[in-house]
This record gives structure tokens, sequence and C-alpha cells, in this order.
């Protein structure tokens, strides 16, 4: 399949209502951000590299070029320069991202995710990553990544550090994940791509990966809506999510389910000073608005 090249994408022409919205109230804490690039934003740069280096495979052209193929057409579309891309041994399917401005940008894929995806859907879980990269969602990722991070290091820690992250950030992240699951269906122009990935996270492995069928969990995700028309439903869906950093799996591929049929993904796809096809785009270079 031919895709739309998104030339001179914004991260605006995509970012999710409520990202939106949350990103506006986490910029009113004051001293966030200037604590993050000056304190937290080094540390962690130099922590995540040397860990980086030391137990993960850098990808390149010499190095899994499948997986590198795969990022660099990501970018491509969605007009964004490569970053690193780092696969690591995890047992829990996992990926994440880390940036500040200016710096070199990489993205992490753990083994155990790559192992139950299809290409397709590798390239979607990269986009997605580079959602945060496009939308900088780098700045409020670092406390939350070094607190994770430290939770995984301390387990000890962890019903501790649980307990001290701000409800605030975390309702920004889950509101931020659905910015970058637009990303992913604008990188694979495939919402069921995307929305296969999210079903795998929910219930997928190796064995049961290829027997998962994906309209009986779409039908799923439909049913999770009816829960919401009670206010009990509602409370019950409410509570269930705010501990959590990301939205419940199912509410994601509803996200996306929706957003795929709409006027204004379309509209991405159509207006010329956006999107153009792959075989009339230029050769050599990036080009900006």
């Amino acid at each position: 399949m031919t895709k739309t090249l998104l030339l001179g994408l914004k991260a605006d022409h995509f970012r999710h209502p409520l990202d939106l919205e949350a990103t506006n109230t986490l910029k009113q804490l004051p001293g966030l951000d200037l604590m993050v690039r000056n304190l937290l934003g080094p540390l962690a740069e130099q922590f995540f590299y040397l860990n980086n280096i030391a137990a993960s495979v850098l990808v390149g052209e010499n190095q899994l070029p499948d997986l590198h193929k795969l990022l660099l057409e990501a970018c491509k579309t969605l007009d964004l320069d490569p970053p690193q891309l780092y696969v690591q041994q995890h047992p829990v399917p996992n990926a994440y991202t880390f940036a500040m401005r200016g710096k070199q940008p990489f993205i992490v894929l753990h083994t155990s995710l790559i192992d139950m995806l299809t290409p397709e859907e590798i390239q979607a879980v990269i986009a997605h990553e580079l959602g945060h990269l496009k939308c900088e969602h780098g700045v409020y990722l670092t406390p939350l990544n070094i607190i994770i991070l430290a939770a995984s290091l301390l387990p000890t820690w962890g019903t501790v550090i649980a307990q001290s992250l701000q409800e605030t950030m975390l309702e920004w992240l889950r509101c931020a994940e659905f910015s970058c699951d637009r990303a992913a269906l604008l990188a694979t122009q495939n919402p069921r791509v995307v929305m296969s990935v999210l079903m795998k996270l929910a219930g997928g492995s190796p064995t049961l990966a290829p027997q998962l069928n994906l309209d009986a969990f779409i039908a799923q995700a439909r049913a999770y809506d009816e829960i919401s028309k009670t206010e009990l439903g509602e409370l019950l869906k409410s509570a269930q999510t705010a501990q959590l950093s990301h939205p419940v799996p199912v509410l994601r591929a509803r996200e996306i389910d929706r957003w795929a049929s709409s006027q204004a993904y379309q509209s991405l796809l159509q207006q010329p000073q956006i999107g153009y096809n792959e075989k009339a785009a230029p050769k050599g270079g990036w080009r900006n608005w």
C-alpha cells in the first residue's frame, strides 16, 4: 500500500483535545519545566544512555536492518528526523522513548513485545513513540519515566513511589497516549493495525496472538462504551483508571476506531499542503514548512 507522506505535519494537526487540555493544566505547575531541564533531564539522559549502550542493541543499517527500515519509513511519513532505536531483552512487553529538546532522542523496544507483533504492528509501536517526540512530551515524560524506572529497580519502594505520583501528571499521560495512538495511525494508515497492537497488549502472547479476533475485540471496545451510559458505570471506570499511566486498551482502540472515520483524519491524508503521494515525493532531504 502506498502511504501518504505527511509533509510539514505538526503536532497540533493530530493532537487529541484531551492531551491539549491536560498539557495546559501541567504548564500551570510552577517550576516543573525548569526542574526537568536543569536537574532531572541531564541526569536522566546520561543514565538512560549508559543503560541502553550497556544492555541493549542499537538498531541500524547493519544491525537488525528490517527494524531500522520500519523506523525510517515511519519517520518519513510523519516528517520527523529519525531518533536512535534500541532493542532490549525484557519479559514485559513494552516500549518507551526519551528526549529533551536539542538532545539525541531514542526509542526502546522490549523483545517480548516484538515477539508477538507483525512488522506492521511493530511500526505502529515505533510511530506511537515517535508521537511523543513529535508532540514534545519529553518534559513531562522525564519525571514519570524516572519514577517508573526507580520502581522497577527498587521494588520495595514501588508502592511508595506509586502513591507519590501526582494525579495531574497521570491524567496528562493518559491523555497524551491518545495523541500518540493517532501518530501510529497516521504512520500505518490502517486503523486495524493499531487496534491489533492494543488487542495484543491486552491479552496477547507469542502463542495466543495469531488466534486473536480483532473484530471481536472491537465489539468489546464498543461494549465498554455502554458502561458510561450510567452514572455508576462512569464512576467505576474513573476509579479503575485513576492510578494507571495508560488508558485501558479497549478505550484506546475505540478512540482510534472513531478518529479513523473522522473528517479530521481524512483531511490530513487529502490536503495537498500537508499530504502527498510517495510516488510524487521529491528525492533526498527533509522538507519542512
